[in-house]
């Protein structure tokens, strides 16, 4: 495909990129037979009218970066999915488990679907999850306390943080604002990641519950790499390459149907 003029491979991006989602230099460079210079001037110009996002190693169709909205927002957004993806991760759930529930609304999801088996404790900072659960008489509910956020309606700071030094559980479930293969796990709060960070210092395996949407996005506050990631739960939105690659990197991926 050597010789083409720079409209047609601007038109080549474009199509890859919507049939994909995601474009990478490299790839670029050996299917129109030019250079990484010349894909990258493609890439900037096709960003300067607003038709992709650049990103390292290459471009995306959605805005990478995250923004904060209130948690009564995101909470109708994509609802299927996140329902879906909490009754995943309500299964992996063992009977007399101990385990952290963070804040956000897939795992306000996941709270809504736990049928405990036998006496169930969950540490949670989100107020929001810590009302779900107290209609179970069988859960045994530690609120986190600390500086209260309202728009997540949860709690972060050193209260909380030190709360979490007494115990030891055996799962996490965490949701997350983007997910990025290079950057990691990210949220829009430093606090909130923060925080993340001492839960996961605290149990012996790391779910995620993310809908497809929050993949290739960053949020402001990282929380860990993915080499700290056992399982992520999402939709089947998520792009095949994506899921290939948290292979690779150990990570399980587990796909529900909404």
């Amino acid at each position: 495909m050597s010789m083409i003029n720079i409209a047609e491979r601007h038109k080549y991006i474009l199509d890859k990129l919507h049939e994909k989602g995601y474009v990478n230099v490299l790839e670029l460079c050996k299917d129109l037979d030019v250079s990484g210079v010349t894909i990258r001037k493609d890439l900037k110009l096709l960003e300067d009218k607003a038709l992709l996002f650049r990103s390292h190693g290459g471009a995306t169709i959605h805005n990478p970066y995250t923004n904060d909205k209130p948690v009564n927002e995101k909470a109708n957004i994509r609802k299927e999915d996140k329902s879906a993806i909490g009754l995943a991760g309500a299964a992996l759930i063992d009977p007399n488990d101990a385990i952290i529930i963070a804040s956000g609304t897939t795992v306000h999801f996941l709270a809504k679907h736990i049928q405990p088996r036998g006496n169930l404790t969950v540490i949670t900072g989100a107020l929001n999850v810590a009302m779900e659960l107290l209609r179970h008489s069988d859960i045994e509910v530690i609120q986190l306390g600390g500086q209260l956020r309202n728009s997540s309606t949860s709690v972060t700071g050193p209260y909380a943080e030190k709360i979490l030094e007494d115990f030891s559980c055996s799962k996490l479930f965490l949701g997350v604002d983007g997910i990025d293969l290079e950057f990691g796990l990210t949220t829009t709060n430093i606090l909130e990641a923060h925080l993340n960070q001492k839960m996961i210092n605290t149990v012996q395996k790391t779910i995620v519950l993310a809908d497809s949407s929050k993949f290739g996005k960053r949020g402001f506050g990282r929380i860990c790499g993915l080499e700290d990631v056992d399982e992520i739960i999402t939709d089947s939105g998520i792009p095949s390459h994506i899921v290939k690659q948290l292979e690779d990197m150990g990570v399980k991926v587990t796909i529900v149907q909404s």
